[in-house]
């Protein structure tokens, strides 16, 4: 039996993973390899215009452009977009890191114990690493 790569698999518009298929079956990965890869682009994208704009900023703001007010105006601009611009980058390693879990068969799998993460959870954060019990764990020891 020749096994499906998930990469070549078109999906049904409408399609959703279901519980009664095989956890992390072709089409459940290929689900998620299309997802993840639609918030890499949407993120490359951002960042684009992102820097764009802090560009844009520091051009105004080196020019001299308006008064004392729309300087703080540009200044606080440009932090709030860099700010953005960093966690646009953790979460593109993050989303990198899902990809290449899923390319090494490792995705839907805690990377703690190696055990199901879970359908439900992976469609509400297909980033999840750990079951909601490791998480739980993790977040209590980080107090």
């Amino acid at each position: 039996m020749v096994k499906k790569n998930y990469k070549n698999i078109t999906l049904d518009p409408k399609y959703t993973p279901k519980k009664s298929e095989p956890y992390m079956c072709p089409e459940q990965l290929a689900y998620f390899y299309q997802l993840l890869n639609t918030q890499r682009d949407e993120i490359m994208q951002d960042r684009e215009d992102v820097l764009n704009d802090v560009r844009m900023a520091e051009k105004n703001e080196t020019a001299g452009v308006g008064d004392e007010q729309d300087q703080a105006t540009a200044e606080q601009e440009i932090t709030m977009n860099l700010r953005m611009s960093e966690r646009n980058a953790n979460l593109l390693q993050k989303i990198n890191a899902a990809l290449e879990r899923i390319e090494n068969g490792t995705f839907g799998y805690s990377v703690i114990s190696g055990d199901e993460i879970g359908l439900q959870r992976m469609l509400a954060r297909p980033l999840a690493t750990m079951t909601v019990e490791e998480q739980e764990e993790y977040e209590q020891k980080k107090r």
